[in-house]
């Protein structure tokens, strides 16, 4: 007798989704790289010049007192077993006390990070709503004034650093024009309860909308000092990789039954434009990053990045590992979620069986 036919039917796991196979595998490798900065800048900052101890208690500590910082502090260990006891702390939520400011490095970060974010945030949405649409009118317009015209601000922004256009941008619009403030994230005559850390949000948290605009007031002309480079970044890529799509069949077809030009830009040209030029984009958001303190010292600007520049001066151990580990966190964070973005946008990732590739 043939054996029943429910006997050969076995309970399957469904597949895994493309896009989770793709999220779990940037998690592993950005666990990997994240294990890679720290070890790097851990050692690079225990062999630069200068000894930590000493600096942090100035030229009348005796050498009693710089042994037993350096004790405290385990620089006589050697650099494995000052790793491994980093590593130990760090899995704790430890990241020891800043030399610079004798608090917790995590009450410092948790202090000053929001700012640079809030920053950051700003800034890339300037980007991205700036950039992309003159990218697309240049490309609509290749050859022709319009398209002459973008490049060149194009080329003008990319040309000149961020801290550049923020001195400019600072004698323009806040001494010769006096229609920003100077410095700061708000106002002295406005008190504000911090839930959240970012200014905007905890203004409309309390319903303040008065305080809203003061603190946008304040972020808007550091924010554009810091997307102007981006701006002409994703300007250009975008009009070169949408002027490379207009000479695709599918859109002199497109042309050639007559869709207005409006339609054809925003459906056919731009999405597979944006594919290539986003990975760009979200290197650029994720360095602004790196590149903020710069901005943040012209406009006193209470950031994370400003903090580190300080901390690195000071040679704060402690302190410049949290911060490059803040940062080399949020870039990896950035860049997954570009994946994702791009793995949506590409149906050959999405619709992918093997999974996990870009």
């Amino acid at each position: 007798m043939d054996p029943p036919h429910s006997l050969f039917f076995f309970r399957t796991e469904p597949p895994m989704s493309p896009i989770l196979r793709l999220l779990l595998r940037r998690l592993g490798i950005s666990v990997i790289v994240l294990i890679g900065v720290s070890m790097l800048i851990f050692v690079i900052a225990r062999i630069i010049p200068g000894d930590p101890a000493r600096i942090a208690l100035g030229p009348n500590a005796n050498a009693e007192q710089i042994a037993n910082l350096r004790a405290e502090m385990h620089l006589d260990d050697s650099l494995p077993v000052q790793y491994a006891n980093f590593v130990v702390d760090v899995l704790r939520g430890d990241l020891g006390t800043s030399l610079y400011t004798n608090r917790p490095v995590t009450l410092d970060i948790a202090q000053f990070l929001p700012a640079t974010l809030e920053l950051v945030l700003l800034a890339g949405i300037i980007m991205v709503g700036v950039g992309l649409p003159l990218g697309i009118l240049a490309a609509r317009h290749r050859n022709r004034w319009p398209d002459h015209l973008v490049r060149i601000l194009s080329l003008l922004t990319v040309s000149a650093p961020s801290f550049v256009w923020a001195v400019i941008l600072m004698l323009l619009f806040a001494f010769y024009l006096p229609l920003f403030p100077v410095a700061g994230r708000i106002s002295d005559v406005y008190e504000i309860e911090r839930v959240t850390g970012f200014l905007t949000i905890d203004a409309l948290l309390m319903a303040d909308l008065a305080v809203f605009a003061d603190a946008l007031h304040h972020l808007i002309l550091p924010a554009v000092a810091l997307s102007l480079s981006g701006i002409g970044q994703a300007a250009r890529l975008t009009r070169a990789n949408m002027a490379e799509t207009y000479e695709k069949p599918y859109i002199e077809m497109a042309q050639a039954f007559g869709f207005f030009p409006n339609r054809i830009a925003r459906i056919w040209a731009f999405k597979p434009s944006l594919i290539p030029s986003l990975t760009i984009i979200g290197l650029d958001f994720a360095a602004m990053l790196g590149n903020a303190f710069l901005v943040e010292a012209v406009f006193a600007w209470p950031g994370l990045s400003r903090y580190g520049v300080n901390v690195i001066l000071r040679k704060d151990l402690n302190a410049i590992m949290g911060t490059v580990l803040i940062i080399a966190l949020t870039f990896l964070i950035v860049n997954i979620i570009v994946d994702l973005l791009i793995a949506l946008l590409n149906p050959r990732i999405r619709h992918s069986t093997r999974g996990g590739e870009a």
